[in-house]
């Protein structure tokens, strides 16, 4: 049963990073932001098909480099917020830019993980299970509360 979940939150979560990049399209840096989204889900969507993938060289060295670059960017993110905040991070555009990279690089460290604890441990399914609900459940909250999408950019409010 543990494989299996393994295989299915993979497979959710890379959907969810690929509709991601897929809303990125309006974006000023659009470029940008579809690649930084779409290499986890290529990633992770090949996790999903093949759990083993995470102990090639090839997949270990692209997920490292992703990983660095998405927390080096995250840490610029949270300083630039910890001093120019009006409102909740979610309400904020480097917010929600923030929460994508943490929940990227959150997830690949699991992935990487993976390789050394196949999908049998308990701990880090259930680490898994909850970033993927919270995933999910964090873009439908942001996506639906009409007060959030009223501070957002224009860009920001032509997508799903």
């Amino acid at each position: 049963m543990a494989p299996a979940l393994w295989r299915a939150s993979n497979g959710l979560m890379a959907a969810f990073f690929a509709l991601a990049a897929f809303v990125q399209v309006n974006d000023p840096d659009a470029e940008l932001w579809v690649v930084v989204y779409t290499i986890p889900a290529v990633l992770t969507l090949l996790v999903g098909l093949n759990p083993q993938v995470t102990g090639n060289a090839i997949w270990k060295s692209v997920s490292a480099i992703h990983m660095l670059f998405c927390t080096v960017w995250a840490v610029g993110l949270a300083y630039y917020l910890m001093h120019h905040t009006q409102q909740n991070i979610l309400h904020e555009e480097e917010g929600r830019e923030l929460s994508g990279l943490v929940i990227i690089t959150a997830w690949m460290i699991l992935c990487c993980s993976s390789s050394k604890n196949p999908a049998d441990g308990r701990i880090q399914l259930a680490i898994a299970i909850v970033i993927t609900l919270f995933s999910f459940i964090s873009w439908v909250y942001v996506s639906v509360n009409e007060e959030m999408r009223s501070s957002w950019p224009a860009h920001c409010k032509t997508v799903i």
